[in-house]
């Protein structure tokens, strides 16, 4: 609350505040630690301060079968710390501290539960955060040039220049691993497999928001091809998410592609040269995502840890409470008029409209809007109306207190943060000039996504799905268009096949042949023959001496 307070009073004064900490003088060279304090750092900040406070609450119940609980809010609390080094640092290199930590400690919470898929997700995701921590290795030494690792002071003063150009590249290959753009996008579903407040935390308004908040930081030295390479990327991780989200039936995968395609949604925002709206989005999607990771949370806790949608249904009626903060948070992410979804996504939507790049973009931003209300009703179909499809043995209450408690923290925000922080942000509101039908635009695709939605889970007389009766497109769209398999087996089949055949044709073929067998066998045979010779038979003596006499009488001719 302090925080959040003091950037209002930021915001107001327009005032930034650096620290520098001298660690260590020696001779002509100094080692200073910068801290950057600004209305932007503050309140992401007070954001990340809230969530993570609500969370460890609400895992305070939700693990609290769990052996080692403090050795869990140990990890929790680390991974906060290194977020909030990431957050108020205008260098690189305590940037490179924090997003390392931030790598690390994930990796240690998605291999919580200790099995083979655990270890596998936990694999995927530590490689893959990996690529963007090299990227950031060699952006540091690009920035040597400089003198200085305070890109801060070196955005728009190198705008032009060769080395910041190439250390801006590198920044956006960092940030599309963080934030899982494609070709990096399978880590975040696979990454489910970490306990569901680590899910809430983490891939909500965290680890995924690293990257788009590292891009806010460094927008202003981006080139127009760069912008344009980037746009592109982020759009198509925005559709290609919210495809497979509508045939996905794990619940968190579902929730996880949701927010894959909410980032893509801040990316593209900001390669369109708006990097404010783009920070709202994140502020205002941080709220809705968590709560609905904490219901998702209390349902599986509830279902035995049962994920699949679609042994739900008919919830409503025995766990009210948490199916209205579970619809209120799905309502504000499909982007419902007056909820804190509708403020920045709406807006986002609005100022795409009003300046037209081409006619690409334009449709692919208006789609993933369909698609989003498209698996967001259809997450609600299954899971909260119909029929109880589990186990009649089963126990469904809301004697969780304390979950609760901490998703009622988080609802009154995710109803009234996106008009509260839209007053706060923006002193000088956004004129927006559309006709009726553009205006309309975003409600309208919004209906006709919960109609396809619908429909599209609707059973038949066979319990097959009308979503899944072409099973030739269906698997390429569910699967992500093939991304898990391309980052998993794509990276690493073909390089054992290789060894595979390396180490069969030459290293057990023409080498053995050339090398220690053939030697082996030339050997035992010139032995074998001398053997022969040295056996003391009298007529290779003499066979010997009349070979040698012919030579000499050769010889002497």
């Amino acid at each position: 609350m302090l925080l959040f307070m003091l950037s209002t009073y930021y915001i107001i004064l327009d005032y930034t505040l650096i620290i520098e900490f001298s660690l260590l003088k020696l001779n002509s060279c100094s080692i200073i630690m910068t801290l950057l304090f600004d209305w932007m750092s503050l309140l992401f900040m007070s954001f990340v301060l809230f969530i993570s406070s609500m969370v460890i609450y609400y895992s305070e119940e939700y693990m609290s079968e769990d052996k080692y609980l403090n050795r869990f809010i140990f990890l929790v609390v680390m991974f906060v710390v290194s977020m909030m080094l990431l957050i108020i640092s205008p260098n690189l290199i305590s940037i490179l501290l924090g997003w390392d930590g931030l790598g690390l400690v994930s990796y240690c919470l998605v291999i919580y539960y200790q099995n083979i898929k655990s270890f596998n997700a936990g694999m995927l995701t530590a490689l893959t955060n990996r690529i963007g921590d090299v990227a950031i290795l060699m952006s540091i030494a690009w920035m040597l040039n400089y003198g200085s690792w305070n890109y801060i002071y070196y955005l728009d003063i190198y705008k032009n220049s060769m080395e910041m150009c190439l250390i801006s590249y590198l920044i956006v290959i960092a940030a599309m691993t963080k934030s899982a753009q494609i070709p990096f996008s399978s880590w975040l579903p696979a990454a489910m497999a970490a306990p569901t407040p680590v899910s809430s935390l983490v891939h909500s308004s965290t680890l995924v928001t690293a990257g788009v908040y590292l891009l806010i930081r460094f927008n202003y030295s981006f080139s127009c091809n760069l912008l344009m390479l980037l746009i592109f990327i982020s759009s198509m991780t925005m559709f290609m998410s919210g495809l497979g989200a509508n045939f996905e039936f794990d619940l968190k995968k579902i929730i996880a592609l949701s927010t894959l395609s909410q980032l893509g949604l801040m990316v593209s925002i900001l390669a369109l040269g708006d990097y404010k709206l783009a920070f709202f989005h994140l502020l205002t999607h941080a709220l809705f995502k968590a709560l609905l990771f904490m219901c998702a949370g209390n349902l599986i806790h509830n279902m035995n840890n049962c994920q699949d949608i679609r042994y739900m249904g008919g919830l409503i009626f025995h766990m009210p409470l948490t199916c209205a903060f579970f619809c209120v948070s799905n309502l504000s992410l499909c982007g419902i008029p007056f909820l804190s979804g509708f403020y920045s996504k709406d807006l986002i939507v609005e100022f795409m409209s009003m300046q037209y790049l081409n006619m690409f973009i334009y449709v692919i931003f208006y789609l993933s809007i369909g698609l989003t209300a498209s698996y967001s009703f259809r997450l609600i179909y299954y899971s909260l109306t119909g029929e109880f499809n589990f186990i009649s043995l089963n126990c469904l209450n809301e004697s969780n207190k304390k979950m609760l408690k901490g998703m009622f923290g988080l609802i009154l925000f995710v109803v009234f943060s996106g008009s509260m922080l839209s007053w706060l942000m923006f002193p000088v509101p956004y004129f927006i000039c559309l006709p009726v039908l553009f205006k309309t635009m975003t409600l309208f695709m919004i209906m006709f996504g919960v109609l396809i939605g619908y429909e599209a889970s609707q059973f038949n007389l066979s319990y097959s799905l009308y979503s899944l009766m072409s099973i030739n497109y269906t698997y390429f769209l569910s699967n992500m268009w093939n991304m898990p398999f391309i980052s998993t087996l794509g990276v690493n089949y073909y390089p054992i096949k290789l060894g595979y055949n390396f180490y069969k044709i030459v290293d057990q073929g023409w080498l053995e042949y050339f090398g220690s067998k053939n030697i082996f066998n030339l050997l035992m045979m010139s032995s074998q023959f001398m053997q022969v010779l040295f056996k003391n038979h009298l007529k290779i003596y003499f066979m010997l001496m009349t070979i040698w006499l012919g030579v000499l009488l050769i010889g002497s001719l």
